[in-house]
């Protein structure tokens, strides 16, 4: 476990650095786009931040290279350098939108691209669903499968980029929870060594927003922009295909080995990869239909995201983003904690989990549904900027 913590420790204080870096360069040479009539920001803000996060990763990646403990990532080196060199591709031209906005038939085809050099070279794929111990017998399948879940991950967090501070902690939340989650998992399954690729990127996401967010927190002074933004939801993606799309059938079925119950056995690995991100992939299903029923592109942008809704409530900007903090720890803990439950024998087994998301609910709804500070009606508040979504930066 050390390793993990100094894994943390070195990308946090890497990012960090960097991105103070980032932060005076930009403003030296006025690296930044001028004020829009969306934003909420007064003063130009640099949103090069993304470029500072993906040093941060590259260290903690050389880093392992270098360490025997973490030599069991880099026994298949393709898939490592597939996996870099498609948030290198994201990183660039997220950062080429964040200074000349793009076109966003533009940066979806990167994002597919980005997708493909993972699934194809690095031969990172969904190769088995973990309901019922199903496996996919096609490879087209499987590839168009974990191109699709890729691509998915990374729109679905650039959307929520709308708030300062809303996207790290958000995703240094649900990657602590699904960390926690891969780390038991093969301790819980008997293997001999707890040093995995999916708890490893896991780690250096942590060690990213925590390094990013002073820099992040309102009031910004840096934005990851969509090159931040893009490469978080690629990396938790690919975290979560490495372990929940390569689990052994014959052991799901096995419930003495992974939890106690028949239900949340079958069907743990892939709800927690998914709840802890539920809110990402929530505003992104609700912004997908909206759009369309209007027969605009999916991508467009607008002011009905679930904090501007928030806003509009008379949320603060702070004020929005610890409700969405609360409303990921939420959902992801009580996952967590059934998990837990059931490979633990707790009395009950996951009826635990399920009573902490109840209390939690009805806390989160408390706090939710009263705005926390009036700030008059929405129309007297400037617009909130729309996520950094194809079209737009954060």
């Amino acid at each position: 476990m050390k390793q993990y913590v100094f894994t943390i420790l070195l990308t946090a204080a890497v990012t960090f650095v960097l991105s103070w870096v980032v932060w005076r360069v930009s403003l030296r040479y006025k690296l930044y786009p001028g004020i829009r009539d969306r934003d909420v920001h007064t003063t130009p803000t640099p949103r090069l931040g993304g470029i500072a996060m993906f040093l941060g990763v590259l260290a903690a990646f050389a880093m392992s290279a270098q360490h025997p403990f973490f030599a069991i990532i880099w026994s298949n080196p393709q898939q490592i350098y597939a996996l870099l060199g498609a948030a290198l591709i994201i990183v660039v031209i997220g950062v080429l939108d964040d200074v000349w906005d793009l076109d966003w038939m533009i940066k979806l085809g990167a994002q597919f691209l980005a997708a493909g050099v993972i699934a194809w070279f690095g031969q990172l794929q969904i190769y088995t669903l973990p309901v019922g111990g199903m496996t996919i017998f096609s490879s087209w399948v499987s590839f168009t499968l974990t191109v699709f879940a890729i691509v998915v991950a990374m729109n679905a967090v650039n959307f929520i980029d709308g708030l300062d501070g809303l996207v790290a902690g958000v995703c240094l939340i649900a990657n602590a929870v699904f960390f926690a989650y891969s780390y038991m998992v093969f301790r819980d399954t008997g293997a001999s060594n707890y040093f995995n690729l999916s708890s490893f990127i896991a780690a250096v996401l942590i060690g990213a927003c925590i390094g990013f967010l002073p820099m992040n927190w309102s009031p910004a002074k840096l934005f990851m922009g969509d090159a931040g933004a893009l490469m978080l939801g690629l990396l938790m993606a690919c975290s979560a295909i490495s372990i929940t799309g390569n689990f052994d059938p014959a052991m799901l079925g096995d419930n003495d080995q992974f939890g106690r119950s028949q239900l949340l056995g079958a069907f743990i690995p892939i709800l927690l990869p998914v709840v802890v991100v539920l809110l990402p992939l929530l505003d992104f299903a609700l912004a997908v239909v909206r759009r369309m029923s209007k027969g605009k592109s999916p991508f467009s942008p607008d002011r009905k995201h679930l904090h501007h809704r928030m806003l509009d409530m008379g949320h603060s900007d702070r004020g929005a983003v610890l409700i969405f903090y609360a409303w990921t720890a939420l959902a992801s803990l009580s996952v967590l904690l059934m998990y837990i439950g059931t490979t633990l024998e707790w009395p009950g087994d996951y009826l635990f989990g399920v009573a902490y998301g109840i209390v939690g609910v009805a806390a989160c709804l408390v706090v939710t549904l009263p705005p926390s500070r009036r700030r008059g009606p929405a129309s007297a508040r400037p617009a909130p900027a729309p996520e950094s979504s194809p079209e737009n930066a954060s």
